[in-house]
């Protein structure tokens, strides 16, 4: 198996081995992704509820959706009845530092509230990721330290001197266990329009006091995969976001994390992160991406709504310390 380490060269970088279609990988498995290609080792499995519009039936929630007509507006802020969570494996990962200038996956894709000051300061760990089973293409390799990535020999060691094993360290174990509220993957919300695929994952990261007041908040993660043929490109955001307090915002905005991204056949798929902050403990977003074709002509790729969920957690004392893991 090689991969492209470089634009001008390849090299061999392991043994590939037969995807598993329902048993899980362990913690250590090295990969490489199947949609973004990048080099990559498992460290932690979750189990979350996959909430897949596309094996619903839409009916008349769709129309609605079509004529932009108020009843799309109030059918958004939750899923229709039948659309229900089936259970599926994700897996967290480190990423190859080789590899990130060469895919198109925000590499910061994990954040916290930092513990040391009440400002409600957002920091990332960079080189983590979340990867749905499927997306795992499995291989073995021979070299010493086969993940270039800061946190590879903190979190991993090897099961003996001449094994190509690699499993948890104390260190993966208790980061995890300290840190499990905010790296928890619990709902995976899906839809696809006109072969735009949209894949959402919400995390609630902690909240902050600020002025006698609470602020809740969360980042949420979204994939758009190209599945047809013929390139779009991404032109802008259009989002609803509700609060429990009773609040509706829209927000409009060019393309997505300053970027227009173009959707090709060799460069189907976009990952990135993004955050958000409500006063009170609940609410929900939705919204749409307009999607520009090669001829000019758009439509309105569809964001499945999902819910934005607290936890009864005390982020005085259980977010995690931003110089930890530096």
């Amino acid at each position: 198996m090689t991969c492209n380490r470089k634009a001008s060269r390849l090299a061999e970088v392991g043994l590939l081995e037969a995807p598993r279609l329902q048993e899980k990988y362990e913690t250590g498995q090295l990969f490489l992704h199947r949609i973004f290609g990048y080099r990559g080792v498992i460290i932690f499995p979750w189990v979350g509820k996959v909430f897949d519009r596309d094996l619903a039936t839409k009916g008349d929630v769709a129309s609605d959706l079509r004529k932009g007509n108020d009843l799309a507006d109030k059918s958004s802020v939750s899923p229709p009845k039948d659309v229900k969570g089936r259970t599926h494996t994700y897996y967290q990962v480190l990423i190859d530092t080789r590899d990130m200038s060469h895919i198109r996956v925000g590499t910061e894709s994990v954040t916290f509230l930092s513990s040391q000051d009440s400002r409600g300061t957002l920091y990332s760990i960079p080189g983590l990721d979340y990867v749905s089973h499927e997306d795992i293409l499995p291989y073995q390799s021979t070299e010493t330290s086969p993940i270039e990535n800061h946190l590879f020999e903190r979190f991993l060691k090897k099961t003996s001197p001449e094994s190509h094993i690699w499993s948890a360290t104390d260190t993966l174990r208790e980061w995890q266990r300290k840190n499990h509220p905010w790296l928890e993957l619990t709902d995976v919300h899906k839809e696809t329009t006109e072969n735009m695929r949209v894949t959402v994952m919400p995390f609630y990261i902690g909240s902050r006091e600020v002025q006698q007041t609470y602020v809740y908040w969360w980042r949420y993660c979204i994939r758009l995969e190209k599945l047809g043929t013929g390139n779009v490109q991404l032109r802008e955001r259009h989002w609803r976001i509700f609060s429990l307090s009773g609040t509706l915002e829209t927000v409009r905005g060019r393309g997505i994390v300053g970027k227009e991204p173009v959707f090709t056949k060799t460069q189907p798929a976009f990952q990135y992160t993004s955050h958000i902050s409500l006063q009170a403990p609940s609410g929900h977003m939705w919204g749409t991406f307009k999607m520009e074709r090669e001829d000019g002509s758009s439509f309105e790729c569809r964001i499945p709504p999902f819910s934005l969920e607290s936890k009864n957690v005390d982020p005085l004392t259980t977010s995690p310390n931003p110089h930890e893991l530096s």
